[in-house]
């Protein structure tokens, strides 16, 4: 699934291909993606000035001060491109700009969305959604302060979009890993010190993957995302990387590394 880092990305490549272009026309292959109106009449004659992301959503802010807002569901991302035969597989919507480029939301499976909001923080209060993990607001005393009465376990709570925002399957793995936390320790079993460290490996790992374009064969050695797998070694101590099951997600970490 598309976490922070890949809707990061998602979010460079917009503003470096599509933004200041009229578009002319939207095709919608699928109607299953587009929660609110009639994405033609919304978009047409209007352009995309700026984005904006928050947790696992992009915003891109159109020149009459509306919103479209898009999730990324569990396979999605974008292509720009200028030839028509050139559509990419599984494109659900295609935007037409005057320049005669395109910009196709693709997805093998049907379960992002597009929406048109007036108001981007009226969005989010509404999705109940709790800060970016990424925000330079939300420092350490910030981040206690979420998890001081929070009772569940580590990997269900930094996957809690309401608790905060941006934090999925893949990048939970890995930030408890990098911290020695085991997924089903509770957070209230933490003291300061693992706290702090949970704090720093979230924001470090989160970054180190956004400087390394969200591509897992990219990340450092010693990262545990090109090795989830029960067949893989831990790239720490070499032990045998096993597969849990946390609030009904298949997750990985490293029995030796991440004690309970």
């Amino acid at each position: 699934m598309p976490e922070l880092p890949d809707v990061e990305i998602l979010k460079r490549y917009c503003d470096s291909t599509c933004l200041h272009q009229t578009i002319e026309a939207v095709d919608v292959y699928s109607s299953r993606v587009i929660k609110t109106g009639d994405l033609q009449s919304e978009l047409r004659g209007h352009s995309f000035e700026a984005t904006a992301r928050h947790g696992k959503y992009l915003f891109l802010h159109l020149d009459n001060d509306k919103w479209m807002v898009m999730h990324f569901g569990m396979t999605g991302d974008l292509k720009y491109f200028k030839l028509a035969d050139q559509k990419p597989e599984y494109t659900q919507v295609l935007f037409c700009f005057d320049n005669d480029y395109r910009l196709a939301y693709r997805m093998p499976r049907k379960l992002g969305e597009i929406r048109i909001v007036a108001d981007k923080a009226d969005f989010i209060e509404e999705k109940a959604l709790g800060p970016d993990v990424m925000d330079d607001d939300l420092d350490f005393q910030a981040f206690k302060e979420l998890l001081s009465k929070r009772r569940g376990i580590a990997k269900s709570t930094l996957m809690n979009q309401k608790i905060m925002a941006g934090i999925g399957n893949v990048y939970s793995d890995e930030i408890l890993f990098q911290a020695g936390v085991h997924p089903r320790k509770k957070i209230n079993e933490l003291d300061e010190d693992d706290l702090h460290e949970l704090y720093s490996a979230m924001r470090r790992v989160l970054q180190t993957a956004i400087d390394h374009d969200a591509n897992p064969q990219e990340l450092p050695e010693g990262y545990l995302i090109p090795h989830r797998s029960e067949e893989e070694e831990c790239p720490r101590c070499g032990g045998k990387v096993e597969r849990i099951e946390v609030s009904g997600r298949g997750g990985y970490f490293c029995p030796q590394c991440q004690n309970i």
